[in-house]
């Protein structure tokens, strides 16, 4: 029993000089982000494409991975710190290989979206020193697909969509 007790005591304290060496170390995410924005407004996604929805699905996947992958709470327009916008500028669908028929076999979809995130004042909050853009930052995702498979377009602009939205808010993180 003793060497039980010793054992625990010997872990806590070895535990506690461990952390204390570490004070510049800090658990969480929460150093990973602006400390002067707790709260951001997502509008719409606005597309330029024709198929209809795309916005709102992908403003639906930008708002769930905000408010699981960060700190800030997505709130209105009216009670935010900052503003999130985003743009796709382009989505389309290529034929990467066809069977004997000429029928597609595989066939890939892209889109690319237009960033912005920012604060009341309009200062641009996402900084990145290898593209000085005025504007926002444009991120591209593909995914492939096949038909004969029981894939969709559906399908693969779902993975398109969700593979951006990381790729987004990634977009939020302070740089390094």
């Amino acid at each position: 029993m003793a060497i039980k007790v010793r054992f625990v005591f010997t872990s806590t304290c070895l535990l506690s000089v461990l952390l204390a060496g570490c004070t510049g170390y800090q658990l969480g995410n929460q150093n990973l982000f602006r400390p002067d924005i707790r709260t951001v407004h997502v509008p719409i996604v606005q597309s330029e494409s024709f198929r209809r929805g795309l916005g709102e699905r992908l403003t639906e996947l930008m708002v769930k991975e905000i408010e699981l992958r960060t700190p800030y709470k997505v709130v209105d327009a009216s009670q935010a710190d900052s503003i999130f916008q985003a743009r796709i500028v382009d989505e389309h669908k290529r034929v990467i290989a066809e069977n004997q028929f000429d029928e597609a076999r595989d066939i890939e979809t892209q889109m690319i979206v237009e960033v912005s995130w920012l604060d009341r004042q309009g200062q641009q909050l996402i900084q990145r020193t290898e593209i000085p853009l005025d504007e926002g930052i444009y991120i591209a995702q593909s995914a492939s697909f096949v038909p004969e498979g029981g894939q969709s377009l559906i399908t693969a602009q779902q993975e398109v969509m969700q593979k951006l939205s990381s790729q987004i808010v990634a977009q939020m993180e302070l740089p390094w």
